[in-house]
């Protein structure tokens, strides 16, 4: 469940950071807050555990930021 909102969120951003690439800060902020809260309780889990319940979301959230700036590099390569 937390793939498919990830890859969702992701093709998301990329269409809103082409759109408008000042606007798309926002979203990727407050995706950045959610999937941070969720490594954040993840990793309070004792052991190893929690290194494998946070690891997810923080490969969501690397990957979102990614989607966004790879959405405004190509909006800033357009000839207009």
């Amino acid at each position: 469940m937390v793939i498919g909102g990830v890859i969702a969120i992701c093709i998301l951003l990329l269409i809103l950071a082409f759109v408008a690439p000042r606007l798309s800060r926002y979203p990727q902020r407050g995706a950045d807050k959610g999937l941070g809260m969720g490594s954040r309780l993840g990793s309070k889990a004792p052991g190893k555990l929690g290194g494998w319940l946070s690891k997810p979301f923080n490969k969501g959230m690397k990957a979102t930021d990614k989607s966004a700036s790879t959405g405004r590099d190509a909006r800033s390569k357009l000839p207009f």
